[in-house]
């Protein structure tokens, strides 16, 4: 299935690419970040530590208004997702004080 995913500016950079892209893959964290890496190999570690699988700290992964950053790489994305209605969006998260 075509998943639409959102990338940050930093990331696109990287890539060369636009604001939102287009895989063929499964409707799970894992597969759409392994369609990714595949299709734009520049981004490769960027996501998750490529030795370990881990999603990277300073990233979190969002559909549908919710973070998914916690939940199983394995877990079904929310259906508008896997619909092409609903981009699943890569964000850098921020930190300071």
């Amino acid at each position: 299935m075509t998943i639409r995913v959102v990338l940050p500016a930093h990331l696109r950079q990287l890539a060369h690419c636009e604001h939102e892209v287009s895989v063929e893959a499964e409707a799970t964290q894992r597969a759409v970040i392994d369609a990714i890496e595949q299709r734009y190999p520049a981004l490769r570690g960027t996501i998750r530590d490529p030795t370990t699988g881990l999603r990277r700290p300073f990233v979190r992964l969002f559909a549908c208004g919710q973070d998914l950053s916690h939940e199983s790489p394995d877990a079904a994305l929310p259906a508008p997702v896997a619909a092409g209605v609903e981009p699943f969006r890569v964000v850098g998260a921020m930190a300071g004080g």
